[in-house]
């Protein structure tokens, strides 16, 4: 796949915008935590970009290959995860196929009884941001760093 047009280069202050959500969830999250969500939904949408980027993030901030390798079966190595992880990780995935699953009354319910109000409304912004770099990434074919290695 070839790559196509940078977006941002023609809309500058879409990216502004977007850069400053990305600023607030970057201040209201831990970093790891919002890492392993950008990577979650990276992962169900597809974009290699984000895959890329997220996962080097991860193992730059310190976090455990083995961690980072099971975030897609996150569920079967619960362990690894904190509360606030998986419920954040649920809420993700949840929010991310939100066409299949509507996002029911339960789900919000279990992550709220793990998350806070606002760490609830932080982690939703973060699930929308990254829904939204994701189909750029995707529909762009931007290329992730590992082939450019």
């Amino acid at each position: 796949m070839s790559k196509r047009l940078e977006v941002f280069k023609f809309a500058p202050q879409a990216y502004k915008g977007f850069g400053m959500v990305k600023e607030y969830v970057s201040a209201a999250l831990p970093a790891e935590l919002l890492e392993l969500v950008y990577l979650r939904v990276s992962q169900i949408n597809g974009c290699a970009y984000c895959i890329d980027m997220h996962t080097r993030d991860l193992l730059k901030q310190g976090v455990r290959i083995d961690k980072v390798a099971l975030v897609p079966v996150w569920e079967e190595a619960e362990a690894l995860f904190s509360d606030k992880e998986r419920a954040a990780l649920a809420w993700a995935e949840v929010v991310t196929r939100v066409e299949q699953s509507k996002v029911p009354d339960a789900d919000y319910q279990k992550a709220l009884s793990v998350l806070s109000e606002q760490e609830m409304a932080d982690v939703t912004v973060a699930v929308a941001l990254m829904n939204a770099f994701n189909r750029f990434g995707v529909s762009m074919r931007m290329q992730p760093a590992a082939l450019s290695l």
